[in-house]
């Protein structure tokens, strides 16, 4: 698995010739307070809809509050045969913090 930062997710979304999809693992009362835009909401508990929704090939990029909960993911993800997944490192906390700091956090 692969790991972004937040700033480096940012510059990869706005330059990339096609756009990956973008994960969120976190719960939604999680999710309606604070979320990237055009991304996925797959609670953590629901996972394995993944495995039936995307191509193992599918470049995924995995998020949560603070990085650990995607990390998690991912590693199941991995073992599940998808090879192209990125963690984005600090979560959705550290996108508030560096990329949109008009983002509400909790």
């Amino acid at each position: 698995m692969n790991h972004m930062s937040a700033p480096q997710l940012k510059s990869y979304l706005e330059n990339a010739a096609s756009r990956p999809v973008l994960v969120d693992v976190r719960e939604p009362w999680e999710y309606q307070i604070c979320h990237i835009q055009d991304s996925t909401l797959i609670p953590m508990n629901q996972i394995m809809r993944v495995l039936n929704e995307y191509d193992h090939d599918a470049e995924l990029v995995l998020i949560c509050h603070h990085g650990v909960r995607s990390q998690r993911v991912g590693a199941f993800l991995a073992q599940a045969g998808f090879r192209n997944l990125v963690n984005l490192d600090g979560g959705i906390n550290a996108w508030a913090r560096e990329v949109d700091p008009s983002m509400p956090t909790y």
